[in-house]
């Protein structure tokens, strides 16, 4: 993790305020209250009551339970949060078959010693989410008590697209973080990984979920999801989340004469230019204060 050094002149003339509290680390901007939470993996007992929840004796090596971003525009109610719990229900409903391997009968990892080993689940934990979001409206009931009522957020479909000259420019980045949501190593035939990045400047905020997976020597697998939000000023903020799902076979990649070497495959933003598109949405959100 970066250590990002911020000149509290550029703070002072966004407005803006970083704070730092109980495991918690953020940024209140222009409306905005942004966190990020990080802590270390979840412990046996609360493993045990997430496979319960999920319905499965499979998770992650490494899941970081309790790790999250949050965004909450203060004054609509608006909030988009990352957590691993959401994205492994996504992995459970999506249940893709599991990625064919060489090796997967000398496989050993997470079975009970009591269990006869049969890959028959999505070992790589590959994920849809792209993010957990709802609207908070406090609603005034008699003498004074206040009830939350909550909704979903309705995201349309757009044509607009992510201005990453934009996000290229110069401008002061004001916070950055980047949190873990879990982590597997393929019993060291690979890696899966998911994470969450988001970025703060005067300008707007932007944050990248990104599903990072490469199976050695068979499969190379990318879902990220982008997303950016301007402050509004005198208008309402829009949020733009742009969506792209990358993959393609070792086998593939030879043939066009990239690498076969799995260590070539050790950055997913060197290689995700090469990999072909097989998915790719763009749907926006627009804030009603």
């Amino acid at each position: 993790m970066m250590d990002l050094e911020v000149d509290e002149n550029n703070l002072k003339a966004a407005g803006a305020e970083l704070f730092a509290e109980d495991g918690r680390r953020g940024i209140r901007i222009n409306g905005w209250l942004i966190e990020t939470r990080r802590h270390s993996i979840l412990k046996s007992s609360t493993i045990q009551e997430w496979e319960q929840k999920l319905n499965t004796s499979h998770l992650p090596e490494m899941v970081f339970g309790e790790n999250t971003l949050i965004l909450r525009h203060l004054s609509s109610g608006t909030k988009i949060h990352f957590n691993a719990f959401d994205a492994l229900c996504g992995w459970k409903q999506e249940a893709l078959p599991p990625v064919e391997v060489p090796a997967a009968a000398k496989w050993k990892f997470r079975s009970k010693p009591s269990q006869q080993i049969i890959l028959d689940y999505d070992y790589t934990f590959t994920t849809p989410y792209c993010g957990s979001d709802n609207i908070e409206i406090d609603k005034d009931l008699n003498e004074g008590e206040i009830s939350k009522e909550t909704s979903n957020i309705l995201w349309e479909d757009c044509k607009d697209q992510i201005d990453v000259a934009a996000l290229a420019s110069k401008e002061p980045i004001l916070f950055y973080d980047e949190v873990v949501l879990y982590e597997d190593e393929l019993a060291d035939n690979g890696v899966s990984l998911l994470t969450v990045k988001v970025r703060v400047m005067p300008s707007s905020w932007f944050l990248l979920l990104r599903f990072w997976l490469r199976v050695d020597g068979v499969l190379i697998r990318l879902r990220e999801t982008r997303m950016h939000c301007v402050f509004g000023g005198n208008t309402n903020p829009i949020i733009l989340r742009e969506s792209c799902w990358r993959e393609s076979t070792f086998q593939a990649l030879s043939a066009q004469e990239h690498p076969f070497d799995s260590g070539a495959y050790g950055d997913p933003s060197f290689i995700s230019q090469k990999l072909p598109i097989i998915m790719h949405t763009t749907k926006k959100f627009v804030i009603s204060s």
